[in-house]
């Protein structure tokens, strides 16, 4: 089974935070949403420890507008009146992407989900889910841009960068690589160079991703669930 789902994902704001904005205390955004950053929304549509979604391609709808706005983020150790200080952020203004997603089965985790590994039970429980808005809020990168979900076809309809031709977008975060999903005790990032031909941006797997454009953050064990407060009735329901 293909296990291939597209939904849109919309807002008012996005902020997919480019990295290097982070350096004087302001962000900015990425141009596009990331590829960490459309996973994450799926999972908030439906996830299970059973599976792992992939991000095949997404299609940007409306123009890509940027607006700064001033923002008093919380100051670390800061007391009183000093707990807060001044930044800009310069978010996408009306974003909206179509996106096609697809979920394989995350052999990282224990025995005791290969019973739970049914196609079409997952396919059809992600799809409602879809239609119904999601099972957890939707953030278009960090928790003040709030989103909402609903099905479509990729490709339908009119998108502002349809016949636009070829964009190199530059060096981006791809993802990151978490030890339950890799088999390996440590946390990596990936980086890549996206390209967007007509609105569309295809995007690699991450075991396809570039190896020498990865890089090793710190070393991490996979937590397992039983320790994350699930049971053993917990956990036999989360299977059910």
């Amino acid at each position: 089974m293909d296990n291939t789902l597209s939904f849109l994902v919309r807002g008012k704001y996005a902020l997919f935070t480019d990295p290097f904005s982070k350096i004087g205390g302001d962000k900015s955004s990425y141009p596009v949403p990331t590829y960490e950053a459309l996973k994450g929304i799926m999972k908030s549509v439906y996830w299970k420890p059973t599976l792992i979604w992939i991000v095949k391609r997404v299609r940007i709808l409306n123009p890509i507008r940027m607006e700064s706005k001033g923002v008093k983020p919380l100051r670390m150790n800061g007391v009183g009146k000093d707990r807060y200080t001044l930044a800009y952020y310069n978010y996408l203004e009306n974003p909206a992407y179509q996106v096609e997603v697809k979920f394989i089965w995350n052999e990282f985790r224990g025995p005791e989900y290969v019973s739970d590994r049914i196609d079409g039970k997952h396919y059809t429980i992600a799809k409602n889910m879809i239609r119904k808005g999601g099972r957890r809020d939707i953030f278009l990168g960090t928790r003040e841009c709030q989103g909402c979900v609903e099905p479509c076809t990729f490709g339908e309809g009119q998108g502002h960068y349809d016949n636009s031709g070829r964009n190199d977008l530059g060096v981006m975060f791809h993802s990151f690589a978490y030890p339950d999903e890799t088999g390996v005790e440590e946390l990596r990032t990936r980086f890549w160079r996206p390209v967007m031909q007509d609105g569309v941006i295809e995007f690699p797997a991450p075991d396809e991703c570039d190896p020498a454009m990865s890089r090793f953050i710190r070393k991490m064990k996979a937590v397992p669930l039983k320790s994350c407060g699930l049971g053993e009735e917990s956990l036999r329901h989360e299977l059910d």
